[in-house]
């Protein structure tokens, strides 16, 4: 019996409004915070600006106002319903939250969700035994699942793009919790969950050792935030440790 991999539905399809106007779209997914479940994303996507630059992103100079998210429907799978997430809060101030330590620096976000009702959430879970320690390294592959051009697999389900480690993942790149990906990865996936996934069978784990399992098994890795230029394929993804003091900042 065919089934759908479980981070087809992790990932969310995001599309940024300004005014009311659709101005753009992006990737993002759950992770539950003290505070509760938590949209997480790149920052460039809920500010509308490039990340280093500060250049408005949109042609037309918008920055988004609230975000529209396309959630799986409660209790049945292949249906999806949307809800709109202010992004800023009445005093004006951002809705969301950053790093406590790196802030602005760090291209990832956690927005609180107000807006549940008939939604089913899939969160990844943030903690460092989450799911079995699969071995990645330089080489190995890893995979983005999310939204290229804001296009999906049919109904609301992501699109893998896969590549490979392209940086040692125990160095952090540019003093930074990154890591570098060799991945074609196109506009839409900032924000995508960087998973390692491996089918089922032997599988090689971190400390060495191989497991044998009788189906898919999955590893979060981190967020991806786009590449480092136009004209490369390499691109940047923020480590889980470093996503997961974003989460647990939401207090």
């Amino acid at each position: 019996m065919a089934t759908i991999a479980q981070p087809t539905v992790m990932s969310l399809l995001l599309n940024l409004r300004s005014g009311g106007q659709k101005m753009g779209s992006g990737t993002g997914f759950i992770a539950m915070a003290p505070k509760g479940p938590v949209l997480v994303t790149n920052r460039h996507n809920v500010t509308g600006l490039h990340q280093e630059t500060g250049a408005t992103l949109h042609s037309g100079g918008l920055v988004p106002d609230e975000i529209e998210i396309v959630h799986n429907r409660a209790n049945k799978l292949g249906e999806w319903v949307t809800r709109v997430e202010k992004l800023h809060t009445t005093s004006n101030a951002p809705a969301w939250f950053e790093h406590p330590t790196h802030g602005a620096k760090m291209d990832c976000v956690a927005l609180p969700l107000s807006k549940l009702n008939e939604v089913q959430l899939y969160p990844y879970d943030m903690s460092s035994n989450a799911g079995p320690p699969i071995a990645f390294g330089v080489a190995d592959i890893v995979s983005v699942v999310g939204f290229p051009f804001g296009m999906t697999g049919g109904g609301a389900c992501a699109i893998w793009a896969t590549g490979f480690v392209a940086s040692e993942p125990v160095v952090d790149f540019n003093n930074l919790p990154l890591m570098l990906i060799d991945c074609r990865s196109r506009p839409g996936q900032s924000g995508s969950a960087v998973i390692a996934y491996r089918g089922g069978g032997t599988v090689a784990l971190e400390d060495g050792s191989t497991a044998i399992y009788g189906g898919p098994v999955f590893r979060f890795l981190g967020i991806y935030s786009g590449r480092i230029n136009a004209q490369s394929d390499l691109g940047f993804v923020w480590k889980r440790e470093a996503v997961a003091e974003v989460v647990a900042a939401v207090k």
